[in-house]
């Protein structure tokens, strides 16, 4: 433990699920971090559990205004952030053709327009800490943008088309801001999980049935911490080294 000794992190969709196992497992590596989620319940329940390491901040991350205002808490709180999680995401059952309309609207917002707010904005803040700096003098230390993305960004499934196309957005999205912000040693990685276990199925409207099935037939599955290991791991390498991609799946899922 304490391998992120000095990390100042910031977490969204920190109340639960993947976003809540990467907040524990980065104040057990003595990582500061700002957990964000809209529930303040649930992210009060988090600090009184982990302690003063870990600072709640309520608000939607796919506002632009609560993504500042989240950063500029971080700094004054404990100091500028240099390694910023963006989590926050809904997913959605069915393809472009059987999904609810009505919701198209809204997971585009969190699930594109959020990471893109925060990318943005964080990026510009991490990245400005190297200002005037060139070559070897840029990757002194570690700072880390970490977008979590989904298996199916990157292979179609046609039971979940939709959400699937604004994770093959956000792909595009951070491989293009990983060549503009590499060279001001700034390292952007995007982690793609497979099947994980949380509240992400019942948001997204996924048959209890339907899911019961595929955990029979390809579990065990992953766990939330499963995905925050991958977290740790890409954030604990030397500053020179950029693990740019994880595509984790459960061992036995063959597809997507």
């Amino acid at each position: 433990m304490g391998g992120l000794n000095g990390r100042i992190a910031v977490v969204t969709g920190a109340s639960a699920g993947i976003g809540a196992a990467i907040v524990e497992l980065l104040a057990r590596e003595g990582a500061k971090v700002i957990a964000n989620a809209r529930r303040r319940e649930k992210l009060h329940d988090l600090v009184a559990r982990l302690g003063p390491s870990v600072r709640a901040f309520p608000g939607d991350a796919s506002d632009p205004a609560v993504i500042t205002a989240m950063l500029d808490d971080a700094e004054r709180a404990f100091g500028p952030p240099d390694l910023v999680i963006a989590n926050a995401g809904r997913g959605l059952n069915g393809s472009v053709l059987t999904s609810d309309v009505s919701q198209w609207e809204e997971m585009i917002r969190v699930n594109v327009l959020g990471a893109a707010h925060l990318m943005r904005e964080a990026g510009r803040r991490v990245a400005a800490a190297t200002a005037g700096k060139s070559g070897p003098d840029v990757v002194t230390r570690p700072r880390d943008l970490i977008v979590l993305g989904s298996v199916v960004g990157r292979h179609v499934s046609p039971f979940s088309s939709m959400y699937g196309g604004t994770k093959f957005n956000v792909h595009g999205m951070v491989e293009g801001v990983r060549r503009e912000l590499g060279p001001k040693g700034v390292r952007v990685t995007l982690i793609e999980p497979g099947f994980v276990v949380s509240e992400f199925q019942g948001v997204a409207g996924y048959d209890p049935k339907w899911f019961d099935e595929v955990v029979q037939r390809i579990g065990p599955v992953l766990q939330p911490e499963d995905v925050a290991r991958c977290v740790t791991f890409i954030a604990s390498q030397p500053p020179h080294v950029h693990v740019s991609d994880i595509l984790v799946r459960p061992t036995r899922q063959d597809y997507p």
